[in-house]
C-alpha cells in the first residue's frame, strides 16, 4: 500500500511540474485555454481544430490565440484583417510546413503540399509550369473536364429521377479529371481497382482532420503500436505509393512521342538533370506530385459539388434562375467553356456562394514561420506553427451581405452583376495559396453548369429536413444525403 502511495505522490509531483512547465511556456505565448500536461487543449477542442470551436474560443481569446494540441502550440489566426496580416503580409515568413508526424510520413519532405525549402520552390513551380502545358491543346485540361462532366450527366440521367447518393458518382468523376491529367487515361465508373484508388485516397487524404489524426501527431509513438484507423491509413498509403511507381513505370517502358500527362513531363526534367547527382527532380519527388495533385484535386472538388447539388436542392427560386441563364447563353454542354461565366453571373455568383457557404477547407493546412514575425501586438518565434481559421474570414459579417446564409447576393452588386470579394479565400492566401486553384474554379464551372443544364435536383419525396451542419475532417463535406436528378 505504501508503495501504491509513494507512486501517486510522484506522479502527481511529475504532474505539477509539468503544468507548471506548460503555464510558463504559455505566458510567452498569445492568449488561449490553459493547457493541461501531455494533452494541452485536446479536451477542450474535442480532438478536432474544428473551424466552428476555434471561432468560439476567438471570441474570447481574441484573433490571434494558442491552443495546445498535446505538447505542441498552435498560433491561431482568425478574422480577414488577422489572416491577411499573417498570410499576406507576412507570406515568405509563414511558407514552410510543419514536420509534424504525420506530414513527415506522408511526404517525407518530398513533394509540393508538405515539403519545404529549396525542395518546395523547385516541385511547386515546375508542377505549375507542368500544369500550364497540359492546359493548352485539343486535350488540354477544360476538355478533359468537359469529357468527365458528360459522363457524369450520363450517370445520373441513368437513374431515371430515383433518389441516389451522388457521393460516389462525383468523386469518380473528379478522380478522373485527375487520373487523366496525372497519367493520360481514366477508368470505367465499374473498374474495382479504380474504386480501390479512390478509397485509399479517401483514407490517406482524410485521415490528418479526424481525431485520430490529432492523437497520431500528439502521440505518434503510441499510435504506431495501437489499433486504429491509423493502421488501415499505413496500408492505404503504401498502395498508393506502389500505385504511382507502377504508372511510372508503364510510362517508362511505353514513352509517348509528346508528353500527355504529367508523368511524361516529370519524366522529361528528370532526363535532363540525370547527371546531377543533387537534383531534387527524383522519382521519389513524382511519386509525391502525383500523391498531392490526386489527393488536393479530388477530394475539395468532390465535397463542393455534393455542396452544390444540395443546396440546389433545397432553394429551388436559386436553381431555377441559374438554369433559365445557362439556357439563355449555353446552347449544349458539349460547347460550353469556362470563359462562358463571363456572360452568365448570377450562375459564377452561386459557385462562388456555394463555395464560399460551404467552406469546404475551413482551417487549411497549417504553416511554420521561416523567422521570427510580429502579428499585432505579439511578437511570434521562429519555428512556430500557424493555423489560419479561413471560415472566419468567409462568414466575417463586415465583410458579407449575409454571412450566415446562403445567398448569391454576397457576389453580386445592385445591377446583378458579378462582383468580387476580398475575404473571399477557399483556396488560401501567401506563397502557400492552392496549386490547382485556377484547375478547381474550371473543373467547378463546368461541371455545376452541365448538370444543371441538363438536370434538375430536388429532395426525395416526403424529406423535409436536411443536416447541414457538415462532417469535419481535413475537408468539410456533407452528410451522406439523396437526391432525386430529374432530366429537363
Amino acid at each position: 500500500m505504501a508503495v501504491i502511495w509513494v507512486l501517486l505522490v510522484l506522479l502527481l509531483g511529475l504532474f505539477s511540474i509539468q503544468f507548471m512547465k506548460l503555464r510558463q511556456a504559455a505566458a510567452l505565448l498569445p492568449p488561449g485555454p490553459t493547457p493541461l500536461p501531455l494533452i494541452g487543449n485536446l479536451f477542450t477542442i474535442k480532438f478536432q481544430l474544428h473551424h466552428r470551436t476555434l471561432m468560439k474560443l476567438s471570441e474570447i481569446y481574441g484573433n490571434i490565440m494558442t491552443i495546445w494540441v498535446g505538447q505542441t502550440p498552435l498560433i491561431v489566426v482568425s478574422g480577414y484583417e488577422t489572416v491577411k496580416h499573417c498570410l499576406i503580409d507576412n507570406s515568405e515568413q509563414v511558407s514552410n510546413r510543419p514536420t509534424t508526424p504525420y506530414f513527415k510520413y506522408y511526404a517525407e519532405n518530398q513533394g509540393i503540399i508538405f515539403s519545404n525549402g529549396h525542395n518546395w520552390k523547385l516541385q511547386r513551380r515546375l508542377g505549375l509550369k507542368i500544369l500550364r502545358n497540359l492546359g493548352f491543346g485539343k486535350k488540354g485540361l477544360e476538355w478533359r473536364i468537359k469529357k468527365e462532366a458528360c459522363h457524369l450527366v450520363e450517370v445520373f440521367v441513368s437513374q431515371k429521377g430515383s433518389a441516389t447518393d451522388p457521393n460516389s458518382c462525383i468523386m469518380n468523376a473528379v478522380s478522373n479529371v485527375m487520373t487523366a491529367v496525372n497519367f493520360g487515361h481514366t477508368y470505367s465508373l465499374k473498374d474495382k481497382f479504380f474504386h480501390h484508388i479512390i478509397d485509399s485516397s479517401d483514407v490517406v487524404g482524410n485521415f490528418y482532420g479526424t481525431h485520430w489524426g490529432q492523437l497520431y501527431d500528439a502521440f505518434p509513438w503510441l499510435m504506431y503500436h495501437l489499433p486504429g484507423p491509423q493502421q488501415a491509413m499505413y496500408k492505404h498509403m503504401h498502395f498508393l505509393k506502389q500505385y504511382m511507381l507502377q504508372e511510372i513505370r508503364q510510362h517508362q517502358q511505353n514513352p509517348s512521342p509528346e508528353p500527355q500527362d504529367v508523368v511524361d513531363y516529370y519524366l522529361e526534367e528528370i532526363l535532363k538533370v540525370k547527371d546531377d547527382p543533387a537534383s531534387t527532380i527524383s522519382e521519389g519527388n513524382l511519386v509525391r506530385v502525383l500523391m498531392d495533385l490526386l489527393l488536393a484535386g479530388s477530394e475539395t472538388v468532390t465535397s463542393t459539388l455534393k455542396w452544390g447539388l444540395l443546396y440546389m436542392a433545397i432553394y429551388q427560386d436559386v436553381q431555377v434562375k441559374v438554369q433559365k441563364e445557362i439556357d439563355a447563353f449555353v446552347e449544349s454542354i458539349e460547347n460550353l467553356q469556362y470563359e462562358d461565366r463571363i456572360k452568365m453571373p448570377y450562375t459564377n455568383a452561386v459557385i462562388h456562394e456555394v463555395q464560399r457557404f460551404s467552406n469546404v477547407a475551413p482551417v487549411g493546412l497549417p504553416r511554420q514561420c521561416t523567422q521570427d514575425i510580429k502579428l499585432n501586438e505579439y511578437s511570434i518565434r521562429k519555428g512556430s506553427i500557424v493555423i489560419a481559421n479561413l471560415a472566419s474570414v468567409l462568414t466575417e459579417p463586415k465583410h458579407w451581405k449575409f454571412p450566415d446564409t446562403f445567398n448569391p447576393s454576397n457576389f453580386l452588386d445592385e445591377e446583378e452583376n458579378f462582383q468580387s470579394n476580398k475575404a473571399f479565400v477557399p483556396f488560401s492566401a501567401g506563397h502557400r495559396i492552392c496549386m490547382g486553384e485556377q484547375m478547381a474554379r474550371t473543373e467547378l464551372f463546368i461541371f455545376f453548369t452541365s448538370l444543371l443544364k441538363t438536370l434538375s435536383f430536388h429532395l426525395p419525396k416526403g424529406v423535409t429536413e436536411v443536416n447541414l451542419n457538415g462532417i469535419f475532417g481535413t475537408t468539410f463535406k456533407p452528410h451522406p444525403y439523396q437526391i432525386c436528378a430529374i432530366p429537363r
